[in-house]
């Protein structure tokens, strides 16, 4: 009994814990945004959430995304497929390569990126004989974010890809499938829930990024400032309840993306697919 009793507390302490660590973390400062941003009524949060400035953020942040994760999710896609189904020189250092976001800040990413396409940097001079501007420009903003998202999807789908082995795929090329219809009939079912949950975690990545695209954007306001730039710019002006209603754009894209997320979850484990977690 003594044993079945400590297990019991120990089980409640843990509950509580991680309850005050979400509430405290999490809870409590969504409420502050969603208070701050009606601090001064509907009116003016709408007002807020409408300025001409928030439109073009919203767009930009919106447009920076989707070509985020359209080039990761293709990169993610053949770089596992040929991390895990191929022998090859370089393997490794192709996996640690993938890896180099996870261990840089975004502000150091954001700051090479000005070093070799800014003014300075020896790209410079063949992007202005072409009439090509990335730094303080939004292919900069675009490049950046895309260098600190796209090991999110390659690395969801390489541990499944693992898990899986090459048997069935072998199999199918003995019997004369092409490559196209091994992946399009074994491969792909079985990463399916791992390969949209991974885009799900780069679509989160590349809506909230500040450091890297703070550095090479300019902050240059209705055109190259992202939401999370735009918020800092209305924060630095204290205007604080104009920030917290642009900061709740923010926080709903999240909730759709948690949605989505827990859907994909809860799909995987209904079909009896991969665990993407």
């Amino acid at each position: 009994m003594s044993k079945d009793n400590n297990f019991k507390s120990t089980k409640y302490i843990l509950v509580t814990i991680s309850i005050l660590f979400v509430l405290i973390m999490l809870v409590l400062p969504l409420i502050v945004v969603i208070v701050y941003a009606l601090k001064k009524g509907l009116n003016s949060y709408t007002n807020a959430v409408l300025d001409i400035y928030t439109i073009k953020a919203l767009k930009l942040t919106l447009f920076t995304s989707i070509a985020a994760v359209l080039v990761n999710t293709i990169f993610g896609l053949f770089a596992a497929w040929c991390i895990t189904k191929f022998t090859f020189r370089g393997k490794q250092v192709l996996t640690t390569l993938i890896d180099i976001p996870f261990a840089m800040s975004p502000v150091v990413a954001g700051l090479l990126f000005t070093l070799t396409f800014g003014r300075m940097g020896w790209a410079h001079p063949f992007l202005m004989s072409h009439n090509i501007k990335i730094v303080f420009a939004v292919p900069g903003i675009v490049l950046a974010t895309i260098f600190v998202t796209f090991p999110f999807v390659s690395r969801e789908i390489i541990p499944v890809l693992n898990a899986q082995g090459t048997d069935e795929e072998e199999a199918a090329a003995l019997m004369g499938a092409g490559g196209f219809r091994i992946f399009r009939k074994i491969t792909f079912p079985y990463i399916k829930w791992a390969f949209l949950y991974g885009i799900i975690l780069c679509s989160a990545r590349a809506m909230g990024e500040f450091g890297a695209v703070s550095v090479i954007s300019g902050h240059l306001r209705g055109k190259t400032n992202t939401l999370p730039l735009h918020v800092e710019i209305l924060y630095n002006e204290f205007k604080l309840s104009e920030a917290f209603a642009v900061s709740s754009l923010l926080v709903i894209m999240a909730i759709i993306i948690l949605i989505l997320k827990n859907i994909v979850e809860y799909k995987s484990k209904k079909v009896g697919g991969a665990d993407v977690r």
